[in-house]
């Protein structure tokens, strides 16, 4: 049998860093996937925060 081969597309979790820095309870997470071979460097995303209610910056997690 063949091998099988290292799946491009990978699942990852972003997390708000604005949030995180302010103290606030709660987490303002996404689940989005993205191609390993295309952007091998950790994603970095413009998401809406409901809980700060404005577009914050997203970064990788794990």
């Amino acid at each position: 049998m063949a091998k099988k081969a290292k799946e491009a597309r990978v699942q990852v979790i972003l997390e708000c860093t604005e949030h995180k820095d302010s103290g606030m309870p709660g987490t303002s997470r996404y689940v989005t996937t993205k191609n390993r071979k295309n952007t091998p460097q950790r994603l970095e995303l413009k998401k809406y925060n409901p809980i700060l209610r404005r577009m914050t910056i997203h970064k990788e997690i794990k």
